[in-house]
C-alpha cells in the first residue's frame, strides 16, 4: 500500500514541472507586522521549502509574528497541531501555510473578479497525497 501511495505521489510530482523556487518573508518575533517589506524577503530552498509559513502569536505586550519558508509536511502538520490554540485570545498561536509568493505577508485587497489574471495553482491532489503518505506506517 506505501509503495502504491509512494507511486502516486511521484508520479504527481513529475507532473508539476520544473522545480520552481518559492518567495516568503522571513522574521522571528515582529510586532504589527512590520517584517513584510523587501529586506525581509528570502529564496526558500528548492524542492524542499514549497509553501510560506506564518504564525501570529498573542502574547501581554502585543500580537507577535513569525515568517518563514516551509516544507508542506511540516506547516501542513504544525498548522493543524496548533488549530486547538488558535483563539485569538492572550497566549494565542495560529499557524498558517500558503504556496504562492510572498504570501505570508499582509493581507491583499482582492481585485474584482473581472480583473484577477489566471495563474497555474498548486495541485490539490499533491498536498492531499503528501497528508496520506505522513500518515501511513513505516512498514
Amino acid at each position: 500500500m506505501r509503495l502504491l501511495v509512494l507511486s502516486a505521489l511521484f508520479g504527481v510530482l513529475l507532473d508539476a514541472g520544473d522545480a520552481l523556487q518559492i518567495q516568503c518573508y522571513q522574521c522571528e518575533e515582529m510586532k504589527h507586522n512590520d517584517c513584510s517589506t523587501p529586506e525581509f524577503i528570502v529564496n526558500c530552498t528548492v524542492n524542499v521549502q514549497d509553501m510560506c509559513q506564518k504564525e501570529v502569536l498573542v502574547k501581554p505586550d502585543g500580537i507577535h509574528y513569525r515568517k518563514s519558508c516551509a516544507s508542506s509536511g511540516a506547516c501542513l502538520i504544525a498548522s493543524s497541531g496548533y488549530q486547538q490554540f488558535c483563539t485569538g485570545k492572550l497566549n494565542s498561536v495560529c499557524i498558517s501555510c500558503c504556496n504562492t509568493p510572498l504570501c505570508n505577508g499582509p493581507r491583499r485587497k482582492r481585485p474584482a473578479p473581472s480583473a484577477a489574471p489566471s495563474s497555474p495553482k498548486t495541485n490539490g491532489l499533491e498536498l492531499l497525497l503528501l497528508s496520506l503518505l505522513m500518515l501511513l506506517p513505516l512498514t
